[in-house]
């Protein structure tokens, strides 16, 4: 018996996440956001990473608006939640390399979105501290599961 361990392949890309679902997602997002009072941009994009819906509570500020979306994009490009991306920079050496590149936002805050084991698209939350924006990101994520 092989005792090194098997690849982990990625789990593949499903059908695009639809508006109706879309919406759950975010008012379960939004729910969250507004229980602690926190005005938050929330992004959802479908599997190709294209936006379906974008809600801006009242008082979020204006720079939130794109680095929502680009939270969800970065989740839903590289099939892992944003963190990954802002631990490893935390990390420093090597990892540092990730500052290279323009097609990911390393913040806390975004999170791809399975059915069935295929990822159907992302949300990204922004306006608060990263790990806020995650924990209403996850509210809105968890209603898929």
């Amino acid at each position: 018996m092989n005792d090194q361990a098997q690849p982990v392949s990625p789990l593949p890309y499903g059908a695009p996440i639809t508006l109706e679902s879309a919406q759950r997602v975010a008012h379960a997002a939004q729910r969250e956001a507004e229980r602690h009072g926190w005005p938050m941009v929330i992004a959802i994009v479908d599997s190709g990473g294209n936006l379906v819906l974008h809600v801006r509570l009242d008082q979020a500020q204006l720079g939130s608006i794109e680095v929502a979306r680009q939270k969800a994009e970065t989740a839903v490009r590289f099939r892992r939640p944003t963190k990954r991306f802002e631990d490893a920079l935390a990390e420093g050496g090597l990892h540092l390399r990730l500052l290279g590149m323009t097609n990911l936002t390393p913040l806390d805050g975004g999170l791809p979105l399975f059915v069935d084991g295929r990822l159907v698209g992302a949300i990204g939350v922004s306006g608060m501290q990263s790990h806020e924006d995650a924990q209403v990101a996850e509210a809105g994520a968890a209603l898929l599961r």
